[in-house]
């Protein structure tokens, strides 16, 4: 292909997303919807030649790494152990009441049992992408239930941690044997890389911490993309190894990181959601979109009873727990990693995910700006919030 072709095309493609990011910002909403809109619309209309489409889907990984990434910035270690302590029993209700109606949904739809699988998998995750900045956006992060939406993601991710290896494991095939091999590798490596980053993350952020801005830059960029890289090989998740990486970084390099990784983050991201729209093809929309809608409604309901229920626990009142809520209930970037995974067995899998992420990363943002209306409303007859 052309080079000027190449530019062209790729050229037209962050031109839309940067369209529709403004459009995000004058509703007041998060533009992943809108990302999978554009790259649903690009699809429609133009066809990528292979060059521009191969370029796209490299960053689309990258921004699946680096969202993750940054997600693990928000944690020190010692954070992250404490919330796994006091949020368990929430973590255990969120799993049973997310990960089933997926599960139960992929085998009223025929899907073979580790597409079901991953199905749970997708109904399961909350965005942390998107509840982080409702919080930010919404000027929440100081609230007293935020303590709890962040604890929910937090053992979200370390749930996927053990899912993901465990999945990929069950993809490749093979022996039972080769299989169990895999699992154990899997779950090693994730083991040895989480013990790592808790006990000796202090040492990373001493050596990674340098003067100077661009080699801090490219210093953490590249370590991201090795670890990653060492994780994938390895069958156990890229993302997850990216995050692992954020956990041990802290205090004033983890500080620097972010600021520095966040132009980065924000444009591979946006990469990554178009791409996921690129590859939807419209003519199975239609079959898939009555169980997306009741799948989004149930697990809206699901998701929010989880927030209601930690915010309630931890002294919150109406509002504020409604608030969790709703912000809890986005699905995102994670679910539709996810899905990617099980395109080769459940093909419907993936216009499923996406209409379901689309309707999950509407529902949530809209309804948490109605929290002075909705929140007492809801709260009415129910029993007082209990202390932590």
């Amino acid at each position: 292909m052309p080079l000027g072709q190449l530019f062209l095309e790729l050229g037209a493609v962050i031109l839309a997303l940067a369209l529709v990011g403004r459009a995000a910002g004058q509703l007041g909403i998060t533009p992943i919807p809108l990302y999978l809109l554009a790259g649903i619309g690009l699809g429609a209309v133009m066809h990528l030649g292979d060059a521009p489409e191969e370029f796209i889907h490299t960053g689309a990984e990258i921004g699946a790494v680096l969202l993750l990434f940054t997600l693990g910035l928000e944690y020190t270690s010692r954070e992250l152990q404490d919330n796994l302590a006091a949020h368990r029993n929430l973590g255990l209700l969120d799993l049973a009441l997310n990960f089933t109606p997926g599960l139960l949904a992929g085998v009223l739809l025929g899907f073979n049992p580790l597409a079901a699988v991953l199905l749970g998998g997708v109904t399961y995750l909350t965005s942390s992408g998107i509840a982080s900045k409702i919080l930010a956006d919404l000027g929440r992060l100081g609230n007293r239930e935020t303590p709890v939406v962040l604890a929910v993601c937090v053992l979200e991710d370390v749930v996927m941690a053990v899912y993901l290896p465990v999945v990929a494991a069950l993809l490749i095939g093979g022996t039972l044997v080769a299989v169990g091999v895999n699992l154990l590798v899997a779950l090693g490596a994730f083991a040895l890389a989480f013990f790592l980053a808790l006990k000796y993350g202090h040492v990373l952020s001493r050596v990674m911490n340098v003067d100077s801005d661009e080699a801090l830059l490219l210093g953490v960029l590249g370590l991201v993309l090795v670890v990653a890289g060492i994780a994938d090989l390895l069958k156990v998740s890229a993302a997850i190894g990216a995050f692992l990486v954020g956990i041990a970084l802290s205090g004033e390099v983890a500080e620097r990181a972010r600021r520095q990784m966040e132009p980065l983050r924000d444009l591979f991201a946006a990469v990554f959601f178009v791409f996921f729209g690129l590859q939807l093809d419209l003519g199975s929309v239609p079959s898939v979109l009555f169980p997306a809608v009741l799948l989004a409604l149930v697990t809206s309901v699901t998701k929010f009873i989880v927030g209601w229920r930690g915010a309630g626990l931890a002294g919150v009142q109406a509002r504020g727990r409604f608030r969790a809520g709703t912000t809890l209930i986005p699905r995102g970037e994670f679910s539709i990693l996810i899905a990617g995974l099980g395109l080769g067995i459940a093909p419907s899998l993936g216009p499923l995910a996406a209409v379901y992420v689309l309707l999950t990363a509407i529902i949530g943002p809209v309804m948490t700006r109605f929290d002075a209306q909705l929140g007492p409303l809801i709260g009415r007859g129910t029993a007082a919030p209990v202390s932590s």
